[in-house]
């Protein structure tokens, strides 16, 4: 666990050194940036403040799949040798990162390069990190264990992705996107709709497969991690200009309204729980307990 948790730690303090003292900040975080109708970004307007959090969110997509990649593959080379792999638990490496990200982070970000950040914005990127470094950590124990039912719950889980991700379009007119009421409710409905046809695929194919079912908790955590810890790192490494690897904004992936952010994931916790139920029903008893609860 203490090994896990200083190599965990000090991957997220190298990427925050790197963010906000090495790199160039206008390529980061788009200092000036421009777009129609839209001054140039400041360093500490709206849009660029959520860039510095979401730094944290990135970091910890980075972990996740490092993560679930070291533990898979630690386990299957003690098998290989005939071992037990006993991989550590999640909140314990969580907690022994809470010490050193708390201190590490806002001493880089409140005292490298310029401009600095306030007390606040750095209390922000702390409060994000170690929120996805939970996620993050969550699917170690099964990529060691049963790294299969890992990739089924990952594919579970993209069925909750649209509410968690669309619903947000409802509120774009009212931010001044010349697009219609009408096409916004489309596309979020559209997508709760598509959603609940993958999740049903999903148990079609998994009663014809002889799959288990994952657990309500474990299906929402995973739609919540694909969405907001891994969505982020791939937009980051895939989705920006190689000269030019920014954070993204916080709009990307969250509402402007935190109503509104709060209904996306009571709406995904509602079908996660929903689709549960259903499954129960089809194939009583046929229920995958996430280690991760032990």
């Amino acid at each position: 666990m203490f090994w896990e948790s200083s190599l965990v730690s000090i991957f997220i303090l190298g990427l925050f050194y790197y963010w906000y003292s090495l790199a160039d900040r206008y390529a980061i975080f788009l200092y000036g940036h421009t777009t129609v109708g839209i001054p140039p970004a400041q360093p500490f307007d709206p849009i660029t403040i959520s860039r510095y959090w979401m730094a944290g969110l990135v970091a910890t997509g980075a972990v996740m799949l490092l993560y679930i990649a070291a533990y898979w593959l630690a386990a299957r080379i003690a098998a290989w040798r005939k071992q037990t792999f006993v991989p550590a638990l999640w909140w314990q490496v969580w907690l022994g990162c809470v010490i050193p990200l708390s201190i590490g982070i806002p001493a880089i970000t409140m005292t490298v390069n310029s401009p600095t950040l306030p007390p606040s914005l750095a209390a922000a990127c702390v409060a994000a990190t170690l929120v996805g470094l939970a996620i993050a950590l969550l699917p170690g124990q099964w990529a060691a264990d049963r790294p299969w039912d890992l990739i089924w719950l990952a594919a579970d889980g993209i069925g909750l992705m649209p509410a968690l991700m669309l619903l947000r379009a409802i509120e774009l007119p009212s931010r001044g996107l010349s697009v219609s009421h009408m096409t916004v409710w489309l596309l979020a409905m559209g997508g709760l709709l598509a959603g609940l046809v993958w999740l049903v695929m999903m148990s079609g194919l998994r009663i014809w497969r002889h799959r288990e079912f994952p657990t309500a908790s474990a299906l929402f955590l995973a739609g919540v991690g694909l969405s907001y810890v891994l969505l982020p790192l791939i937009h980051h490494l895939l989705a920006t200009p190689p000269a030019f690897r920014y954070i993204s904004t916080a709009s990307n992936f969250f509402a402007f309204n935190p109503g509104l952010r709060l209904l996306a994931v009571l709406t995904a916790a509602v079908m996660a729980i929903g689709i549960t139920a259903v499954r129960r029903r089809l194939k009583p008893g046929r229920r995958l307990a996430p280690h991760y609860q032990s």
